[in-house]
């Protein structure tokens, strides 16, 4: 049965529906914000006069293009403080500065390859990128409103913590409550697959779209899944581990300890074993994981990586194929490290396999491709969501804000719509 929201809470969605629309459109007029967010022009008068009091919303001249008075015209005040968005990869952590603009200001990158095994060496490489960040964008911890921290595995809200898959992931809740205490406050937490979601919602292809699926492929792969303009964070705030789906029955053993998974045939360890099944010896397998894949991207016209690629894409176009046969989206995006690198080269063998393998219509209509956000999506989504904790009500009235806060969840909204017109996988 779903909850009727109190009044309270239509305002905050509204307050972040027209937030949103600043953020992404840059200026506007308040007859603009009231056509594209759905709001009355009173409920936008006043929610821009509150943003306005808050520090949020300021003057960006005005528009005289009318033929009546002349229309102020609104920003966003990138001033009116920062937020800071973390990606906990399990390669590297990356810590970023954004302004209330969601402009980038400042960021660091600290790898942690060989890390995992100690919780303490992550979680000081994590507060060093935090450090550094600040101080490249010269940003005090007192003026961060907001941090999103996002975490690798399956992050839940439930007290036995992350899960899965083994090893590393099994520490994600020690490494938590270890950083926590020395991180601006409030802190968001989510796993990556929701922020990359939050991410194409604001500022890529799922803006204005209903439905929309964002396979991350990384290290691990998985869908942040989007369903009537909401990321979907399910019962236990885990839902988008298509990773960890069967592509293959008793299949490659996945990390996760069971067979046959999606991420044991397209994420980077899958990818290699499948190069070491064209070709053993070859030079590439040499080089640790980012160095892997931008050598796959740069020796093209090598015979075992055109291979490894052409059965990389029609492991991934039969995957997806599972995704749009269940979900219907409107829109299927590729992002993360991975797909920034060889989203090109795989994506037409993979829009064949998945044309073929689709049940029949579900991907008639359906636009496939790479995401246009080339930032690192994670560390933006977890900026978003962070942003997003601050504009409810009790957030926005707190004067002084404590130096410990609890970890807090959010519940998004859609965006304002923004049609756009779907480009078909085949032909």
């Amino acid at each position: 049965m779903t909850r009727t929201r109190s009044s309270s809470e239509i305002r905050d969605a509204s307050r972040r529906e027209v937030v949103r629309a600043l953020v992404v459109g840059g200026t506007a007029t308040r007859t603009d914000l009231a056509r594209s967010t759905g709001l009355s022009a009173a409920t936008v008068s006043n929610l821009v006069s509150e943003l306005r009091e808050a520090g949020l919303i300021a003057d960006a001249g005005t528009d005289n293009a009318g033929t009546g008075r002349p229309t102020t015209v609104l920003r966003i005040d990138g001033e009116g403080g920062s937020f800071l968005g973390i990606d906990v990869a399990e390669t590297y952590i990356r810590a970023v500065v954004f302004n209330a603009a969601l402009t980038e200001i400042g960021a660091a990158d600290v790898d942690v390859d060989e890390a995992w095994s100690s919780v303490d060496r992550v979680a000081d490489a994590l507060l060093s990128a935090v450090d550094q960040a600040l101080d490249r964008g010269g940003r005090d911890r007192d003026e961060i409103l907001g941090v999103g921290l996002g975490l690798p595995g399956i992050v839940t809200r439930e007290p036995w913590g992350a899960a899965s898959p083994h090893g590393w992931a099994s520490h994600i809740r020690e490494l938590e409550e270890r950083v926590r205490p020395h991180l601006p406050t409030p802190v968001v937490t989510a796993n990556p697959l929701q922020a990359v979601g939050h991410s194409e919602i604001w500022f890529g292809t799922a803006r204005g779209r209903s439905s929309a699926v964002v396979v991350n492929l990384g290290t691990g792969v998985g869908a942040g899944i989007i369903v009537e303009g909401r990321v979907l964070r399910g019962a236990t705030s885990t839902a988008g581990e298509w990773g960890h789906t069967v592509l293959e029955l008793d299949g490659r053993t996945c990390r996760c300890g069971r067979s046959g998974c999606v991420e044991a045939y397209v994420g980077v360890p899958g990818i290699r074993h499948t190069l070491e099944e064209v070709d053993a010896e070859h030079d590439l397998l040499r080089l640790h994981q980012r160095d892997f894949v931008h050598g796959l991207r740069d020796a093209v016209d090598d015979p075992a990586v055109v291979e490894t690629l052409a059965r990389t894409a029609r492991y991934l176009g039969i995957a997806l194929s599972d995704i749009v046969a269940v979900l219907n989206p409107e829109v299927l995006t590729l992002t993360g490290w991975t797909a920034w690198a060889l989203g090109h080269a795989l994506l037409p063998d993979t829009r064949a396999a998945l044309a073929e393998r689709a049940p029949e219509l579900t991907a008639a209509r359906l636009d496939l491709g790479v995401s246009p956000v080339r930032v690192n999506s994670v560390a933006t989504g977890m900026a978003v969501l962070a942003f997003e904790n601050h504009l409810d009500s009790r957030a926005l009235a707190r004067r002084t804000r404590p130096r410990t806060a609890p970890i807090v969840s959010v519940n998004p909204l859609p965006p304002p719509p923004l049609p756009q017109t779907p480009q078909p996988i085949a032909g």
